[in-house]
C-alpha cells in the first residue's frame, strides 16, 4: 500500500520530534530507535524508508533543535536583548525540562562520541548560534564571537550544573550565578570604555 506525501512527511517528522526530545532526556546511546519508534506511534520497519541509519536520525533531529533554539534565540534577542535570552536560557523551566531544552545542555559528552561527519554538522551549527548572538554584542566588544562562545560556554555549563545537583535552592543559585557570569562577559572592558 502507498501513502501519500504529506503522510510520509508527517510521519519523518514525528520521528524526528521524538527521537529529539528522547535523545535530550535519556540520551543518544540510551534511546533505541524501537522505543523511538513506538513513541512515535509507527512501527520499526517504517524507521528505514525515512532514515539511513540511528546517526544519520541523531544529525537529522540535532539539526531540527539546534534550528528551533536558534529561532528562540532571534525572538529572545528582538524582543529583549541579551538580558532576556540569558533569562530563558538559565530559567527553572529550561532547567526542568531538558527533553525540549539546549541540545548542547543535554548531548555535548555524546555528540563527541559521534561519528565526524555529525561533529562537523554540530559545529556547523554551533557557530550558527554563535554568530547570531555576537551580532548582537555591544559596537564596543573586541571580538564579539570571542564573547559569545564564553557565554555559551558559560550557559551550558550552568544549565548542566543546575541540573545534577541536588536541590532546588542550590540549582537556583547556580542559574543565577552563570546569568551574572555570562552579563560580566558581555560588560567591555576597563580599556574598552577608554577608546
Amino acid at each position: 500500500m502507498r501513502y501519500e506525501k504529506g503522510r510520509k512527511d508527517a510521519s519523518r517528522s514525528r520521528i524526528m520530534e521524538v527521537a529529539a526530545e528522547r535523545f535530550r532526556s535519556d540520551g543518544i546511546a540510551a534511546s533505541g530507535l524501537a522505543s523511538i519508534m513506538k513513541d512515535a506511534g509507527l512501527t520499526n520497519g517504517a524507521f528505514y524508508p525515512h532514515f539511513q541509519s540511528k546517526a544519520d536520525l541523531v544529525r537529522e533531529s540535532m539539526a531540527s533543535a539546534l534550528e528551533v533554539q536558534a529561532q528562540q534565540l532571534r525572538e529572545a534577542l528582538a524582543s529583549g536583548g541579551l538580558d532576556l535570552a540569558l533569562a530563558m536560557y538559565l530559567s527553572p523551566q529550561h532547567r526542568d525540562h531538558p527533553e525540549t531544552g539546549c541540545a548542547s545542555a543535554a548531548l555535548l559528552p555524546e555528540i563527541a562520541r559521534e561519528p565526524s561527519e555529525t561533529r562537523q554538522f554540530y559545529t556547523e551549527r554551533l557557530l550558527t548560534l554563535v554568530r547570531q548572538l555576537a551580532a548582537d554584542m555591544p559596537p564596543q566588544t573586541r571580538d564579539p564571537e570571542g564573547v559569545a562562545f564564553g557565554i555559551f560556554a558559560t550557559l551550558i555549563g550552568a544549565l548542566e550544573l543546575a541540573r545534577a545537583v541536588e536541590g532546588t535552592e542550590l540549582s537556583d543559585r547556580i542559574l543565577a550565578a552563570g546569568a551574572d557570569a555570562a552579563r560580566t562577559l558581555i560588560k567591555p572592558r576597563p580599556d574598552e570604555v577608554a577608546r
